[in-house]
């Protein structure tokens, strides 16, 4: 999720230095962009074309750029949530990665056959997950609830990159 991780610092470097980039980020047609790059990406997950890994990392772009457009907009300039929350996204996704996507060879085959059937839940789908954080996009009282689904598309993340990672082992 190396473009994701970028975007994040990116963002919190460019709110904080008040850069004038940060509005034009904040126009309709990033929110759009953002909107239907993400789009893309739940198709492209559910056709199941190409690797996977860039299917998440589109989609956690394309809903980081459309939550910046939108959500700036409609808050104070010096609201401290558009330069956390991207230190917090590109954090997470340093921490998931190194903690859980690294060691993945670790594993003992019951875990593995437990991460296996958690991936198979259909409330947990990646999809579902996706639809929920552009949902969440309109929920503008509940500011923490965009943060907390990406997050738990992190750790689907992880989850898949493990059971991609370790597919021929026996389980």
């Amino acid at each position: 999720m190396l473009v994701f991780v970028l975007l994040s610092l990116a963002l919190a470097y460019l709110v904080q230095t008040s850069n004038p980039l940060a509005n034009l980020l904040e126009t309709l047609f990033f929110f759009y962009l953002g909107i239907g790059g993400a789009l893309i990406a739940i198709a492209g997950l559910l056709v199941k074309k190409g690797n996977f890994r860039i299917w998440y990392d589109l989609f956690a772009s394309s809903a980081l750029l459309a939550w910046f457009a939108y959500w700036k907009t409609l808050f104070n300039d010096d609201s401290p949530m558009f330069f956390f929350f991207p230190v917090y996204f590109a954090s997470m996704s340093a921490f998931i990665s190194l903690a859980f996507i690294g060691q993945c060879e670790r594993l003992d085959n019951e875990s593995l056959h437990y991460m296996r059937l958690l991936a198979g839940q259909k409330g947990l789908q990646p999809s579902i997950i996706m639809l929920g954080a552009l949902g969440s996009l309109q929920l503008l009282d509940h500011y923490l609830v965009f943060p907390v689904l990406i997050t738990l598309l992190l750790l689907r993340f992880a989850l898949d990159s493990c059971v991609e990672r370790n597919r021929g082992r026996n389980a």
